[in-house]
């Protein structure tokens, strides 16, 4: 990369960690985000920077030095699927995704940008990346969240069916549950992995939500887990693409149980497995899923898709790095 590579969300837990993934191969990454007063200012404290913009000020930055930006990953938003102030969403997920997109369309730069699989709602339509607008229509996601990402999708997509310009090479990526360092910001938002370490590194039982649907049994609902490494792989393999447009699930293809993620904690950290289980809060019932499973095909055909860490493993490498966070 020759020019500037801009990362927005780059103080949070997926885009730190393709922000120091780039800037370690040498990338000159433009960090834009707030970094608070809580920890997010480590994630990159030993990571080489070029600038670091508050989003605020984006805009005019882009004003001035957009004309060196040659990628844009855009990975800033509200992550938080509770959030209910809808305005807040519309400003900080929906508008800050299409400026870019114009900023990307318009100085002809990469584009790669976070969906989420909120937007395949309760996966009664399945867990296919097809992007065809018709198919797009279908999905009807649970939360304002989802619907958030939904719409920039949606809008992605029409242009590029209409003929409209976009940026020369393009992708949203359908997270699924991503694991791994530099998310304990995230407060109640955090992987299971980084919530339940503390009690099994202590050996004491953790406590996951009993299922409120007799087709799963406790412990027994199905995501598909993904660690964050395997995301910045798929980045990667995405900047290396000769051609790049359309959205992708970013997931292993493979659904395990949070009973197994559970397992696979206590199995890193050599201690015996002990599970409880709590009531589902009445907040979550009926707009929960049970079950998400990437559909990797069209990752894997165009030449995306990593060699994917299975769950114990990615767990066992998180877990080493938890011991350092934790201090243990």
């Amino acid at each position: 990369m020759s020019g500037l590579t801009l990362v927005t969300g780059a103080a949070g837990f997926i885009g730190s960690n393709i922000a120091r993934m780039l800037a370690e191969e040498g990338a000159d990454v433009v960090a834009c985000d707030w970094f608070g007063q809580g920890p997010q200012w480590t994630y990159l404290a030993d990571v080489r920077l070029h600038d670091i913009v508050r989003p605020e000020r984006l805009s005019d930055w882009l004003a001035g030095e957009g004309r060196e930006v040659e990628t844009v990953i855009h990975m800033g938003a509200i992550s938080a699927t509770t959030e209910t102030d809808v305005d807040r969403i519309v400003e900080l997920n929906v508008r800050a995704t299409l400026d870019l997109w114009r900023f990307a369309t318009e100085r002809g730069v990469t584009f790669i940008y976070a969906s989420s699989a909120a937007t395949y709602g309760d996966g009664s339509e399945g867990f296919n990346d097809n992007d065809h607008p018709d198919q797009l229509a279908k999905l009807r996601p649970l939360n304002a969240y989802g619907w958030s990402k939904h719409l920039a999708d949606r809008r992605f997509v029409h242009d590029a069916a209409s003929g409209r310009p976009t940026p020369p090479k393009w992708a949203g990526l359908k997270f699924f549950n991503v694991y791994g360092p530099n998310e304990a910001h995230k407060a109640g938002m955090r992987s299971v992995v980084h919530q339940i370490y503390p009690l099994a590194a202590r050996g004491e039982a953790v406590s996951l939500f009993r299922s409120d649907n007799p087709a799963y049994a406790d412990g027994g609902q199905l995501r598909d887990f993904i660690y964050v490494k395997d995301i910045c792989a798929i980045v990667r393999n995405m900047l290396g693409a000769e051609q790049l447009s359309g959205i992708y699930n970013a997931g292993t293809g493979q659904a395990r149980s949070f009973a197994d993620l559970a397992r696979a904690v206590f199995s890193a950290l050599g201690q015996p497995a002990s599970i409880t289980y709590r009531e589902m809060p009445e907040a979550l019932k009926g707009k929960y899923q049970y079950f998400t499973e990437a559909n990797v095909a069209k990752l894997r055909l165009h030449g995306l898709a990593p060699n994917f860490h299975g769950l114990e493993d990615g767990v066992a490498d998180y877990v080493r790095h938890l011991a350092m966070e934790f201090g243990d």
